[in-house]
């Protein structure tokens, strides 16, 4: 049996985990922190297409059930805003929810499928050969544990002890310092989230449902090292220069100072390790796409382990960093411009970006493009040349002949062939359906819900792109 290790037991590495662990791999965790969920996070939003994985693993309903708010407009700049009600999706929205609820649904499909989470656990030492990896680590009591593993996954946050044993460089700079965050109650609540920049910093607040909102705040006059002590009054005060008001915030449950950096690394696979999520890349929080950029990793990376492990083309394994890197690239480069432009300081450069970002959003076809970018919508992986244009392309959900839905069916980790023939000595391993559009090519749509191939379907040829894909070779009939 195929083994993995996963560094790292926050969204990432516990979704990468349950996929794994759904596929029948070996699965063993390794977490420095202690056992128990933590409410220091910084992640606090859910977009679109994030919904809509979680949803392929029956985990989308668990999540909208815990304390949650649904920002169908994201506010940029003066009265500059993204709609996201009308985007192509059963989740036309940000879902704004702690990070610790994220981790909490994750938590309770990996009890229920048995994975070994090792607490107190710290990487201390990383080998590869040609056959796999061993790794040392410092187990609670200080005691040394050695372990063995077909592949070892770094989901180990920005100062992941994987990449630095490595030594992957993490190129890149500081963008932002002495970002304020806290959790909060609010005296007198605004009537739904607001932002709003100016040549002395910016403010952005909203509520997570459970009673409690999230301010981030900078203020260019307070820029100190991320160590120094924070207290509420400051950030009232930063919130105030911002919007005018700091709501007669009180009782805060959290209270961090962070810088943010611009980050990411050259390679996501080095030989029998990988990396995702903020071990592989880091950016500016605006358009609050971090967390989902690492499940999304995640998603990629899962199926292509296990297929591989069932016997697929080992060059699905070069595609996670084929797909994901170009990505991670744009979210840097996006989020990024968007921190540059929220903090100009000149009066001409703040008076341009009141009459210039109104403009810009305002035209159909550029908010369009931004609300499938922002919310995941729009990742399109690529086809080589002559493949059909579905090709690499997010599929979207439908309603089935057989009255389920297309995310239902890849539940499982599996892979759904659309517009087939059916092969039964596949049946028990890829869902076969009609195609609902009567399309004149099969499609068939990969585990993460991007199509992996379309073409003529003929029997010996599905057989073929079938071995290739999902693995484990079977005979024709």
């Amino acid at each position: 049996m195929t083994s993995i290790i996963v560094v790292g037991a926050g969204p990432t590495g516990l979704l990468l985990a349950g996929d794994l662990a759904e596929a029948g791999l070996d699965v063993t965790i390794l977490e420095r922190r202690p056992r128990g969920l933590s409410n220091l996070s910084r992640a606090f939003g859910v977009h679109a297409r994030t919904m809509e994985m979680l949803d392929m693993r029956d985990l989308a309903e668990r999540l909208l059930s815990k304390d949650s708010y649904k920002m169908d407009r994201i506010a940029a700049f003066g009265n500059a805003a993204l709609d996201l009600s009308g985007l192509p999706t059963a989740y036309p929205y940000l879902l704004l929810c702690s990070q610790t609820n994220v981790e909490r649904v994750l938590l309770e499909r990996l009890e229920e499928l048995g994975v070994e989470l090792r607490h107190d656990t710290k990487v201390t030492g990383l080998d590869q050969d040609a056959e796999g990896v061993s790794v040392t680590a410092a187990g609670p009591s200080g005691e040394i544990v050695q372990l063995r593993a077909d592949y070892v996954v770094g989901c180990d946050g920005v100062h992941s002890t994987v990449r630095g044993l490595l030594g992957v460089p993490f190129p890149g700079g500081p963008v932002l310092k002495s970002i304020m965050l806290a959790d909060v109650e609010l005296a007198d609540p605004p009537a739904k989230p607001t932002v709003h920049t100016n040549r002395d910093g910016f403010a952005f607040i909203a509520p997570f449902g459970d009673g409690y909102w999230r301010i981030t705040a900078w203020n260019r006059h307070d820029q100190v090292d991320d160590r120094a002590p924070l207290s509420l009054d400051q950030i009232a005060a930063a919130t105030r220069q911002a919007l005018g008001t700091a709501y007669e915030m009180h009782s805060p449950r959290w209270i961090s100072r962070f810088h943010s950096d611009e980050r990411q690394v050259p390679d996501y696979r080095i030989g029998h390790v990988f990396l995702a999520g903020d071990a592989a890349h880091c950016h500016t929080p605006a358009g609050g796409q971090g967390m989902n950029t690492g499940l999304q990793d995640a998603a990629n990376l899962s199926w292509r382990l296990a297929s591989v492990a069932r016997g697929a083309d080992p060059g699905l394994l070069d595609g996670y960093h084929a797909e994901r890197h170009p990505v991670g690239t744009d979210v840097v480069r996006s989020s990024g411009r968007m921190a540059r432009i929220a903090t100009v300081r000149s009066r001409l450069a703040v008076a341009l970006r009141g009459v210039v970002a109104p403009l810009v959003l305002g035209s159909g076809a550029i908010a369009r493009r931004a609300t499938l970018q922002i919310s995941g919508l729009g990742i399109d992986y690529g086809r080589r040349p002559g493949e059909p244009a579905i090709v690499g392309r997010r599929v979207p959900d439908r309603v089935l002949g057989d009255g389920t839905r297309l995310y239902e069916r890849l539940r499982g980790g599996r892979f759904v062939l659309l517009g087939g023939p059916e092969l039964p000595a596949w049946s028990d391993k890829v869902v076969f359906l009609p195609h609902p559009e009567a399309r004149p090519e099969a499609v068939l749509v990969r585990p993460d819900g991007h199509a992996a191939w379309a073409g003529q379907p003929k029997p010996d040829t599905l057989v073929s792109v079938l071995r290739a894909w999902r693995g484990e070779a079977a005979s024709l009939f």
